[in-house]
């Protein structure tokens, strides 16, 4: 069953394979701009610091985030139907262990170019904040219809974002979008009975 468009263009169901290669291909892309950035942009990658500390911070702004997206898709309707939209696309075709490399690769990919470069090279401030934040956004933008969703993601990367700065360790941020993904979509899996 494929979903509706507002405008009545039907979303083409993707396989499997298909989600899994986009996520990959995602995934290096943005690591190479990062790595490029890195290497002609004369900034340095925010630290990442394996202590216990950053990884609880980490696990609990990621459930702090959950709880907060599951309140706003129970109350915001055109969020609620732009989600949908987009996790019937994505999350429907995966296998339940598929999930751990939708919170793996975006979590880590997403995280170094967003928060872990461009947080840097635009200035660890305010103005970095919500540039790389909106920026984040877009990302998550597939279409104009997709706004809400879009919105919804440039709120979590202001929060993810100020993580980092607060904390100045890039762990913090890559756990929480690890744990955010994982936990979003089992939830999302499970209330839409997906094998």
């Amino acid at each position: 069953m494929s979903e509706q468009l507002p405008n009545n263009r039907e979303l083409e169901p993707l396989t499997r394979t298909q989600v899994l290669v986009a996520m990959g291909v995602t995934a290096i892309i943005l690591l190479v701009i990062a790595k490029l950035w890195l290497k002609f942009g004369s900034i340095s990658l925010l630290p990442i610091n394996f202590i216990p500390k950053a990884i609880i911070l980490g696990v609990a702004i990621g459930i702090i985030i959950t709880v907060a997206s599951t309140i706003i898709y129970r109350l915001w309707p055109s969020y609620r139907q732009s989600a949908d939209i987009y996790l019937e696309l994505v999350l429907k075709p995966l296998f339940w262990p598929d999930l751990i490399w939708l919170g793996l690769l975006p979590g880590m990919s997403e995280e170094l170019l967003f928060r872990g470069v461009m947080l840097s090279a635009l200035g660890f401030n305010l103005t970095g904040l919500v540039i790389s934040s909106f920026c984040f956004g877009i990302l998550h933008m597939g279409g104009w219809q997709q706004w809400p969703y879009a919105v919804w993601a440039t709120a979590v990367g202001l929060i993810l974002g100020y993580s980092a700065l607060a904390t100045g360790n890039l762990l913090v941020p890559i756990i929480a979008h690890i744990c955010t993904n994982l936990i979003s979509s089992c939830i999302w899996k499970l209330e839409h009975n997906s094998v």
